[in-house]
């Protein structure tokens, strides 16, 4: 059995941004010499997500408005805050977007469907977070 582990580092420019990190994703699994396995890539952070979905601006767009509607960025509104941190709402829509994705790998590359790329959620940015790619099979 054959393994890898990458780490890549994200500092958004923006509080909230959508980043493809496929190609860094597919780099890894390639370089690992996988061609039948897993690939777990996962945020290191408790105020970011990883999600598969598709690559179109609107989409992301959409997702930004509605994530802020449901859970606005409003730092009196949230007991967590009271810490003296104004993220609360970072880590609610990280439990929304999710921690995790895995994807097969089928004859050494990520077997998606025809529209899925694998995405960077940042709710709370600009400073390094990490993401971790694990890389197992045969």
């Amino acid at each position: 059995m054959k393994s890898k582990t990458a780490y890549l580092v994200f500092n958004t420019p923006t509080r909230v941004a959508f980043v493809n990190i496929t190609p860094q994703v597919r780099k890894t699994v390639q370089e690992s010499g996988v061609r039948e396995g897993i690939c777990l890539v996962n945020s290191m952070h408790i105020s970011s997500s990883v999600f598969i979905n598709d690559n179109e601006e609107g989409l992301h767009h959409d997702f930004e408005n509605w994530l802020e509607k449901m859970v606005p960025y409003s730092p009196e509104s949230y007991m967590h805050n009271r810490t003296g941190e104004d993220n609360a709402d970072s880590h609610i829509k990280r439990q929304i977007m999710g921690r995790e994705v895995v994807v097969a790998i089928t004859e050494g590359k990520l077997d998606f469907g025809p529209w899925e790329q694998i995405f960077y959620g940042e709710f709370d940015g600009m400073r390094p977070k990490h993401v971790l790619v694990k890389v197992i099979g045969d």
